[in-house]
């Protein structure tokens, strides 16, 4: 274990990856993939050893690559091993390096069918039901299961690759197409990713894939029986792609495009350079789930450009990709639109609190991640907690002119780098000392270690518009009310027929903060609004999970269905713990979830068991 990074086995003080080349066989028949990785490293001391991470790879051999081209074969030890980190692989050197040199090693290796990174799904589980089907998702520490790498953010790389898949399937990865050949029953497809990136977001997607154009340099790609409703959903990438240039730069990575995948995804979004991946989970039919996609755009500067050192820092990614989200939320749809998604998120923050409990170093902005899977601590508090902070400071500098200048040149000053909070807060402190010094007293009198270290809500609560939420909060307020005397004829479908998927969420929310509600109100609340078969999932999820808080059974059969139908962690764990919670549930949410243990993504699976302690 070194310095650099808690979660990391790799000897990153000693050695740096500068590229890395993959020439991957995809074997469905074996779950695997099989091939070699090369590697261009550079020594950052002298060292005679390069420790790279590693989990369930089959390690064949490994090489220096002489400078005339001739290998020299190299000694590997596979011995230390970690029960959250992996495998560390240590490869002996014939000679010591000195700091500056350049050397290159090839490994021969195999994933196989235990890689977390990797889920194989067969053609049953595919709208076409005819080929089989395969992608990666590597954050956080999952990389290391797809090859062996410096599975850091510290380490930003670039990459290239040769994809060899069986026809007539295409493969997709986070980077540019090259190109493709034949070669017999296969098609070899190939890869330049030239902007340096960490290694969990390498990417890779093989299946029967159709494509949208959507602009010059924005796409959708998705099953050929899904691909019309994709492109019409998603129909506005490019104008959300000009809205984020607008607030923060100009794109730099090329293209844009979406892939939306099979629903066993385990995420709403993943950020991956030129392909995003996303959920099917946003195809509501009407366009209100888009701001996931402004989320994940945002990230091509926050997160991709500018990167947490570590995962002790993740609010560096997800906490600034948050207040940009609602940035352009806010240019695109109004800035009621952003007031309610800063309410949402406060809320959700609060939940994510109470889970962990207030006084959990998990809660922390900046928590400590020795000996901690960050999968562990993966949830919505460097999201929202960080959103806090910067929208804090926003309104605390003098609103969006003093701000949006100052966002825009951290984003310079960092882009290509991976930093740490402290790297963040020091160009914070020398930007307004350099531009408005008049701010730095409020800046030195901020309590940072409250703000930084300290578990729980943040030290100061944010005070956001109410005005957009005021009617979804009357009309939740009308329901409680109507409780007493079962007067539920006074409400409607219009009710809500003017309300955004957001102002739908919050009214949901109401009612569950007020849960246990009686039986009656319940069928009241869904025969006046239909919400037990709600196309859009978040406003499903919020009508279920209002239900099983007040172990209402009767929505269970839509319970099971939500849970057998997509795999997204944000819905499927909630509704496993509230339906476990539930007297009549609890066997109910163990046999469900052994029945369909390996339709979810392995990340999703080991979360849930651990959710339902199994």
């Amino acid at each position: 274990m070194f310095e650099v990074d808690p979660n990391s086995l790799a000897n990153l003080d000693q050695i740096a990856t500068e590229h890395v080349h993959l020439d991957l066989d995809v074997d469905f028949a074996g779950k695997k993939l099989v091939g070699t990785a090369r590697f261009r490293l550079v020594a950052v001391t002298s060292t005679q050893e390069v420790v790279l991470d590693t989990a369930h790879l089959n390690i064949k051999a490994a090489r220096l690559v002489q400078s005339d081209g001739s290998p020299t074969a190299l000694e590997v030890d596979t011995s230390t091993v970690h029960d959250i980190y992996g495998t560390a692989l240590r490869i002996q050197l014939p000679a010591l390096v000195a700091t500056g040199d350049k050397l290159e090693i090839e490994i021969d290796y195999e994933t196989s069918p235990n890689s977390s990174a990797i889920q194989f799904l067969t053609p049953e589980q595919t709208l076409g039901k005819s080929h089989p089907y395969l992608f990666t998702q590597c954050e956080e520490i999952h990389a290391r299961s797809l090859l062996p790498c410096q599975d850091s953010p510290s380490v930003k790389i670039s990459y290239s690759a040769s994809i060899r898949a069986p026809k007539p399937l295409t493969a997709l990865m986070s980077a540019l197409a090259t190109g493709s050949r034949d070669d017999g029953d296969s098609t070899v497809f190939s890869f330049e990713q030239q902007t340096t990136i960490p290694s969990y977001l390498i990417a890779l997607v093989v299946g029967n894939l159709a494509s949208a154009t959507i602009s010059d340099r924005c796409a959708v790609w998705s099953e050929p029986e899904n691909i019309d409703a994709c492109a019409w959903e998603f129909a506005e990438m490019e104008t959300i792609l000009q809205t984020a240039e607008d607030v923060v730069s100009p794109y730099l990575w090329g293209r844009y495009d979406l892939l939306v995948l099979p629903p066993s995804f385990p995420f709403g979004g993943m950020e991956n350079p030129c392909l995003t991946f996303v959920t099917p989970t946003l195809l509501a039919g009407d366009r209100s789930l888009t701001d996931v996609i402004a989320h994940e755009i945002a990230h091509s500067w926050s997160g991709n450009l500018v990167t947490a050192k570590n995962w002790e820092h993740f609010w560096l990614n997800e906490g600034w990709t948050t207040f940009f989200e609602r940035k352009i939320v806010g240019r695109l749809n109004g800035e009621d639109a952003r007031q309610l998604s800063c309410v949402i998120g406060e809320a959700d923050l609060v939940e994510s609190i109470q889970f962990y409990g207030k006084d959990s170093p998990l809660t922390a902005l900046v928590p400590k991640l020795d000996n901690v899977d960050p999968d562990d601590a993966y949830s919505t508090v460097p999201y929202d907690k960080g959103a806090h902070l910067l929208y804090y400071l926003e309104q605390a500098l003098g609103g969006p002119a003093v701000f949006e200048p100052y966002m825009r040149s951290y984003i310079k000053a960092f882009q290509g780098q991976s930093i740490s909070t402290y790297d963040w807060k020091n160009h914070l402190l020398s930007y307004f000392a350099d531009n408005d010094p008049a701010k730095l007293e409020l800046l030195d009198s901020m309590e940072w270690d409250k703000w930084l270290t300290a578990p729980g809500m943040p030290p100061v609560s944010n005070q956001y518009d109410g005005r957009p939420q005021e009617a979804c909060l009357a009309l939740a307020d009308r329901w409680l009310k109507a409780i007493d005397d079962s007067s539920y004829d006074q409400f409607s479908p219009a009710d809500i027929e003017g309300f955004s998927t957001m102002q739908r969420v919050i009214f949901l929310s109401r009612l569950a903060d007020n849960a246990p509600l009686q039986a009656d109100t319940l069928r009241a609340v869904d025969r006046t609004y239909q919400l037990t078969g709600y196309r859009n999932c978040e406003v499903r999820f919020g009508w279920l999970a209002l239900a099983l808080k007040s172990n209402y059974m009767a929505v269970v059969d839509a319970v099971i269905d939500m849970l057998s139908t997509q795999g997204r962690m944000k819905f499927t764990r909630p509704l496993y713990r509230l339906l476990h919670a539930c007297p009549d549930g609890r066997e109910l949410a163990v046999k469900t979830f052994l029945r369909l243990r390996d339709f979810y993504h392995p990340i999703c699976a080991r979360m849930v068991e651990k959710d339902l302690e199994l």
